[in-house]
């Protein structure tokens, strides 16, 4: 039976080389994949597997060596500053470090307000963007008027991961690329955020993309997850057949890898 859902974003033997000689080092080796749309997918591996790279490729932050990324079914074109802006609309990160996502001179409002213009409100009238802006701030449990006049950096780390949420809010992007958007934070906020993701997933149907090592929130939030090991793509499918059926020998030491309270733990591959 074909596949009726909509394939939003894809790649094609994606690769990607640092360095020149003998320094050459392959950091994402032929990669492909289809993620579809209000798909939860997560790409889990072990720090330098290349999922970040991976991540900062499809947001366009660096170039592939080869291979080619497609969004909506046509092949990406980011040649320009304005393709290249017409694309961020519909592609947005959350990244793992709250504190160097901002910059320190721009107030929250500024923040909000360039969400705002992206999308095209430029010209609305001063009251519909505050109304807007308040309304980001509700979905994320903060007060727009506790935020307003303060720079990111007055904030906690929790404040400003769900400010990150409440921008994304704003600009309702088709996709979005979490890459460990909780791993700085308390056990507590980890849930909110989670929780908060969930649901503007469910409110816009975003697809979002979680950049992870942490294979228990993969099987937590995710209907997809591919693992990757050394750049390559070594496993793929539903999250239940991945995570409780697992195939490849990586996987399955990634699993074993997770702490359980009640057994002994196994620290002869650390």
């Amino acid at each position: 039976m074909a596949d009726k859902r909509k394939i939003c974003l894809s790649g094609s033997g994606l690769t990607k080389f640092f360095g020149l000689g003998r320094q050459k080092c392959c950091a994402v080796d032929h990669v492909d994949f289809n993620f579809y749309e209000g798909e939860v997918v997560s790409i889990v591996g072990e720090s330098g597997s290349g999922k970040t790279t991976l991540a900062k490729m499809l947001l366009g932050l660096i170039n592939p060596t080869e291979g080619e990324v497609y969004f909506q079914g046509k092949k990406r074109d980011i040649r320009t500053q304005k393709k290249k802006q017409e694309y961020w609309k519909n592609i947005q990160a959350i990244f793992q470090d709250p504190f160097s996502s901002y910059n320190i001179f721009n107030k929250i409002d500024s923040l909000f307000l360039d969400c705002i213009n992206m999308r095209g409100g430029r010209k609305l009238p001063h009251a519909k963007k505050v109304e807007m802006m308040t309304e980001a701030c509700s979905f994320v449990n903060l007060k727009f008027d506790e935020l307003t006049n303060k720079y990111p950096f007055e904030l906690s780390g929790g404040q400003m991961q769900r400010l990150m949420i409440a921008r994304i809010f704003l600009l309702k992007p088709k996709i979005l690329i979490a890459d460990e958007p909780t791993s700085m934070i308390d056990a507590c906020s980890r849930a909110t955020i989670l929780d908060m993701l969930m649901r503007l997933r469910t409110e816009i149907g975003m697809t979002i993309v979680f950049i992870t090592h942490d294979i228990g929130l993969a099987y937590y939030v995710s209907d997809s997850v591919y693992i990757m090991e050394h750049g390559k793509l070594v496993e793929s499918g539903s999250a239940d057949d991945v995570i409780l059926h697992p195939k490849q020998v990586y996987t399955q030491r990634l699993i074993n890898d997770v702490p359980k309270i009640h057994e002994v733990w196994d620290l002869s591959t650390v």
